[in-house]
């Protein structure tokens, strides 16, 4: 990348000319997001994930625009029409619509009116007219009649053809145009009446008109699905005779008889070729903002769902509620592992409740469980109520998790792998327990759009919204850390710099010849080269391992380091860690130099303070209203206690434990204005709400978190 594209970079995002440079070089190098942000700080400026990220995108955009000035400057020069001021114009382009208004002459098109019109030699006519001098346009249309041309008005006709191209290729006029649009555009959507019963989900847009550079992301992807459906018609456009307004006072010089032809080209330029072409940019350009928003909606809620609270190494009894089915019901013990199962029939039809009874309490017993996890799916609520009517021997804290995804997972090629000798069932339940155990290590196996915690997740840019949403289970993973000698595979492959081929080549090696004892063993695992390692070895931790910050973030290309501190203070690694006196007494300023600064020696420092410790916050248990398990059992004005399962641009669901979530509208969220949801609300943040809507045909209950006054 030349210095220009730097600077472009730089300025777009107003981060620091260095910093960008520095950035993109590591980029180059192979490193990762998460590697940079956590252990090249002083190279960067401690830029975060967020901005390396951005910068990532800018410099694939740029490279984007850089092969497509090659491939349009190599289409022109193949016409021999490739001068110096027209290729100094498209180098020195920086914006895609720019460069393709520049291009719009030369492109190959099919046959046009213009172009039909020349072949009969009308330009000349066209020409005449553009000197807009005074004289019988009639007269002069007579010159240019023939066998193709039999009338002076087809003369006339013909010459306005070319010059309505002239004006619609004419890069100036384009851009006056695209700025109107851009400022004063409307978004129009209107039913089609024929399907307006069937279109009542779209009921808010049958008549709709808002200001396009207004209008939310969440409004703009539901009219555009309304439309893909066939229900609505949607269109973009200013004031059409502001816009030829604008058009004429750049190109009529004259009033005279040439003008007022011209003035017709003009009007069916703008309507035939420079609206509808402008309003697809608009439309394009709409759409990719919206699925932008509804992308970073999506990432922000995963990685609140992937960072939930773990409940931890404990023995789960795990149920997948159901009623004629039965609920299928599975033993794991603290590592996960499926110990028992079997299925139960405490409700309707069967109603097996006492066998039921006797049969949790007895492998409760058995497998001394020490926590219970019931899926939040059909007949969650009841199997809940039921759980709680046992009499155990011991304490059990019981949770109600969300299962989201698990029948995903349960018929998935992973799951098949992982228990190819169960059905759906059993492995739809070991999911439920696994993810109330570790949300991070089970949600990885699911694809991270079918856990579907966002907006019009299936409307936006998919190669898009699968880039950012492993950026996310990638950052998500790192920022937690993984016990190399627990972790599966799936895992694994979210590790900095591992991938799958790797993540397997470490599995297998362990199956081999055991658990790793050191990270320095990693370097033994076939096709894990030193660049793999680098990039992985400090989000890999080994409990109990030879070396005690083999269990901490801190990097291994810094324990020379921590050596040299500990020696400075008389004591080893072991004793730096454990006793906090030692710790006080390092002087972080001696140990500066030309590659360690201030930002690594204090990460270095946190980490010798909390070795191994999980960043994810400590589990709460969550109790439903009781008696309330259905819509019906509602009523206005009513307080319950709630989780927010979903976080949107307009506002956030909750589940009240009736088997249908809620909504807090933007506007309900508190007594100020919000502008964000997720200012005030977090994903699996436990709420109380107040019901202030219900309508139970539509499915839709409004609630409320603003505080009484």
């Amino acid at each position: 990348m030349d210095i220009k594209g730097y600077k472009n970079i730089a300025a777009e995002l107003a981060i620091s000319l260095l910093q960008v440079q520095q950035s993109i070089r590591l980029f180059e190098e192979g490193c990762t997001i998460p590697f940079i942000s956590r252990y090249r700080k002083e190279i960067t400026g401690s830029l975060d994930e967020v901005q390396l990220a951005d910068i990532k995108l800018a410099w694939n955009k740029y490279d984007e625009l850089e092969k497509r000035k090659i491939t349009i400057l190599k289409a022109i020069e193949e016409q021999g029409k490739l001068a110096e001021p027209l290729k100094a114009a498209i180098l020195a382009c920086n914006f895609i619509n720019d460069l393709e208004d520049i291009y719009l002459p030369f492109k190959q098109k099919r046959k046009t009116k213009a172009a039909i019109a020349r072949e009969n030699g009308l330009q000349g006519l066209a020409d005449f007219l553009m000197l807009q001098q005074p004289g019988n346009v009639q007269a002069k249309a007579k010159f240019f009649l023939s066998k193709n041309v039999t009338s002076t008005n087809n003369a006339l006709q013909g010459a306005r053809d070319i010059i309505a191209e002239m004006v619609s290729e004419n890069k100036e006029f384009r851009a006056v145009v695209r700025l109107l649009f851009s400022r004063d555009a409307i978004f129009y959507s209107k039913v089609i009446k024929a399907k307006a019963e069937e279109a009542i989900k779209y009921k808010d847009y049958f008549d709709s008109k808002e200001k396009l550079n207004r209008c939310p992301s969440h409004r703009v992807l539901a009219i555009m699905r309304g439309c893909e459906e066939g229900f609505l018609r949607m269109s973009i456009e200013p004031d059409a005779e502001t816009a030829i307004a604008i058009l004429e006072r750049k190109i009529l010089r004259a009033r005279n008889e040439s003008s007022e032809e011209i003035r017709m080209a003009i009007t069916d330029s703008y309507k035939r070729l420079i609206s509808p072409s402008i309003e697809n940019e608009c439309y394009q350009s709409a759409k990719e903002k919206a699925d932008l928003e509804a992308i970073k909606v999506f990432a922000e809620n995963l990685k609140q769902l992937l960072l939930a609270s773990p409940l931890g190494p404990k023995r789960v009894l795990a149920i997948d509620p159901g009623f004629k089915s039965g609920c299928k019901v599975v033993c794991l013990d603290e590592h996960g592992n499926l110990k028992y199962n079997e299925t139960i029939y405490p409700h309707p039809p069967q109603l097996q409740t006492k066998q039921a009874y006797a049969k949790i309490s007895q492998l409760c017993e058995i497998y001394k469980i020490e926590a219970i996890a019931i899926g939040n799916g059909t007949a969650g609520r009841e199997t809940e109520n039921f759980i709680q009517q046992i009499k155990f021997h011991q304490e059990l804290q019981i949770y109600s998790v969300n299962e989201q995804g698990a029948s995903i997972y349960s018929a998935s090629a992973v799951a098949r792998e992982e228990f190819p000798e169960f059905d759906v069932t059993v492995r739809g339940a070991i999911s439920i327990g696994r993810r109330l155990m570790d949300p991070l290590a089970e949600l990885v196996k699911i694809d991270p759009k079918s856990i579907g915690v966002g907006q019009y997740q299936h409307d936006v840019d998919q190669n898009k919204l699968k880039t950012s949403l492993d950026d996310v289970v990638e950052s998500a993973v790192n920022q937690v850390g993984v016990n190399i000698n627990t972790a599966s595979k799936h895992l694994l492959n979210y590790v900095s710099g591992v991938g799958l081929q790797l993540a397997g080549a470490i599995v297998q090696y362990r199956k081999e010849f055991g658990t790793f004892n050191s990270r320095e063993e990693l370097k033994n695992v076939p096709r894990l080269g030193a660049k793999a390692f680098e990039q992985c070895a400090g989000f890999l931790r080994i409990r109990n391992g030879k070396n005690p910050l083999d269990n901490t973030a801190v990097h291994p290309e810094r324990y020379p380091l921590i050596q040299k501190i500990a020696g400075d203070l008389n004591c080893k690694i072991v004793d730096l860690i454990a006793d906090e006196n030692y710790r006080n007494k390092i002087q972080l300023e001696k140990y500066i130099s030309v590659d360690v600064g201030l930002p690594t020696l204090t990460d270095i420092l946190k980490e010798l303070n909390r070795p191994g410790l999980d960043p994810r916050k400590k589990l709460k248990v969550f109790e439903f209203a009781k008696g309330i398990t259905k819509p019906e059992h509602l009523q206005i004005g009513m307080k319950l206690p709630g989780i927010v399962t979903n976080i949107t641009k307009f506002g956030a669901f909750v589940d009240i434990g009736v088997k249908q979530d809620g909504l807090i509208h933007l506007s309900n969220l508190a007594n100020k204005f919000v502008s964000d949801p997720l200012d005030i609300v977090k994903l699996n943040q436990h709420v109380h709400v107040k019901i202030i809507d219900l309508d139970l045909p539509r499915k839709r209950i409004g609630l409320s978190l603003k505080e009484e006054v």
